[in-house]
């Protein structure tokens, strides 16, 4: 029998086609009457030199336009670039378990963020990430940090910094292991951060797969890799997101854990220069996660001031 050929769509960079390549070989092992194709597309982010860290959906819109024309079945995107609203006609079908969502500091020499050198710079364009070192580290100098993991790290090795924030589940998915890792002869070291310290962003350390609404195919093989409490916490965070402000523009950080038959939600905003920062944690039963994540949203205004939310874009 002919195997059921499905086209899954991925960004071209190493991260994203690592991720693809490693959702694949779930596929086929959950559903060996299937081939799967990856077709790596390029996104206005990557293409880009100049993009600004406030924009939304730049490294999904393109690989979303080729499932609307028909030319891929999956998508498979890092959660945390899709915005909290999908476009008519897309859904999101399948979160795979989740990667270790933490964030993690990144030096040449063993050092943690508090011990760093006075006046040190740190790499990263995330306000969120930015704010957070800034509410810790006031005379830190953040500089602002493109390109893909690699270059990244290289930037660290050749001295431009002191030390990188980064998503711990990207240098996971790379092969990169804490707390020491090497890039050719050159070491580093990797130190996760506790979530207390620094709350991360929405969706992060997940892989979501998109489909087309309509087609129950796609979401028949999304369904072989869904993870259902990856999902439910996603869903939670996002859900979140979505009530406070789909625009938001100012640094801000969910993270959904289920424990028994609980989900508890922590929740972080901040003013960018991390002179005002508000943190609180809610939860609740599952089956009321959305509620949850409703109500965390309307806390966020009642707690944080003007400073913080001026940068917000309600809906």
């Amino acid at each position: 029998m002919k195997k059921q050929e499905i086209i899954v769509g991925a960004r071209g960079s190493l991260l994203s086609v690592t991720q693809a390549q490693g959702l694949i070989r779930s596929l086929k092992r959950k559903l060996p009457r299937h081939s799967f194709l990856l077709k790596k597309i390029t996104t206005f982010g990557d293409k880009a030199k100049d993009w600004q860290r406030l924009e939304v959906g730049i490294f999904v819109k393109e690989l979303e336009d080729a499932l609307l024309r028909h030319e891929i079945d999956l998508a498979v995107h890092s959660v945390k670039d899709l915005p909290s609203s999908l476009p008519k006609g897309l859904s999101l079908a399948a979160i795979p378990r989740r990667q270790d969502p933490r964030d993690c500091v990144i030096t040449r020499r063993r050092a943690t963020l508090l011990k760093l050198k006075r006046n040190a710079i740190i790499g990263t364009s995330s306000l969120r990430r930015a704010a957070q070192c800034l509410a810790l580290r006031p005379d830190i100098q953040i500089k602002d940090l493109r390109g893909n993991v690699d270059t990244r790290i290289k930037k660290l090795l050749s001295g431009e910094y002191e030390a990188l924030i980064i998503a711990l589940a990207a240098l996971k998915r790379l092969g990169y292991k804490a707390p020491l890792a090497y890039m050719g002869k050159e070491r580093f070291f990797i130190q996760p951060l506790p979530i207390g310290l620094m709350t991360p962003a929405c969706g992060q350390g997940a892989l979501g797969v998109e489909i087309r609404s309509d087609n129950q195919k796609a979401r028949f093989v999304a369904k072989a890799i869904n993870d259902d409490k990856s999902f439910l916490r996603v869903q939670c965070e996002r859900v979140f997101l979505k009530e406070f402000g789909a625009g938001c523009r100012i640094p801000l950080g969910a993270l959904a854990k289920i424990r028994g038959r609980q989900i508890h939600l922590s929740i972080m905003v901040a003013r960018s220069d991390g002179k005002k920062i508000v943190r609180f944690s809610r939860k609740a039963d599952i089956k009321d996660a959305k509620i949850l994540a409703k109500q965390a949203a309307r806390e966020v205004f009642k707690r944080a001031d003007k400073d913080i939310l001026e940068g917000v874009d309600k809906l």
